[in-house]
């Protein structure tokens, strides 16, 4: 599973869930630091990563949306 943390998350998770998932991800360490959630939500689908975030607004997505991407 590829993880990809928002903006709303310290950086230091993605370091710390790379021992056990393939690829972490951090929106501030690719340069994705103020993206509109859109634009996030089509990375992480074009790219095959689980969104991680406390925000609902993704989860928001998910119901208008649909599968992919996957949000925890």
């Amino acid at each position: 599973m590829k993880l990809l943390f928002d903006q709303n998350l310290s950086p230091k998770l993605a370091t710390y869930f790379s021992s056990n998932f393939e690829n972490c991800q951090h929106l501030q360490d690719i340069g994705f630091g103020e993206l509109e959630d859109m634009l996030v939500w089509d990375y992480a689908k074009t790219n095959g990563f689980t969104i991680v975030s406390k925000d609902s607004d993704f989860n928001n997505l998910v119901s208008y949306f649909g599968f992919p991407p996957k949000v925890i």
